[in-house]
């Protein structure tokens, strides 16, 4: 019995051997395709469900390719993409929970000539506020 599993482990073995594998895109397309197929089941769309196949398609060309260059650019593309985009979540949120708990005692101008967002603090009436970028003067009540 044991035997007879160590043999279809090998076939597995040797049949994995130069294939790509699995990597983060390849399970970002996975839980990409749960998710449309989840979606398309709970709203009763049966498109949706089956758009949701696609995702899982290409995952598994990826996961049994045995062009591994490919699939290693493809995936550092991926990656490279992810993390500036989870950099820039997080610095959206931070900014936001920064203003939520300055919100009593601080108030945020745009510069009107480079966008830059200012903070200054509330209560002092009007005030000539100074862009650290640019350098302009813009009155405003706080």
């Amino acid at each position: 019995m044991n035997r007879y599993r160590v043999v279809e482990m090998d076939w597995l073995r040797t049949f994995m051997r130069e294939r790509y594998g699995i990597d983060r895109l390849s399970i970002f397309l996975i839980i990409l395709s749960i998710a449309l197929n989840s979606i398309g089941n709970l709203l009763k769309m049966p498109i949706l469900g089956l758009i949701g196949y696609i995702p899982l398609g290409i995952s598994i060309y990826r996961i049994l390719s045995k062009n591994t260059t490919r699939r290693k650019i493809e995936n550092y593309k991926f990656v490279m993409f992810m993390d500036s985009f989870t950099a820039w979540f997080k610095k959206t949120t931070d900014n936001i929970i920064m203003r939520i708990k300055d919100a009593k005692t601080h108030k945020y101008f745009s510069c009107p000539t480079c966008k830059a967002q200012l903070r200054v603090p509330k209560g002092k009436g009007t005030i000539v506020i100074t862009c650290p970028k640019c350098r302009t003067e813009f009155k405003r009540k706080t």
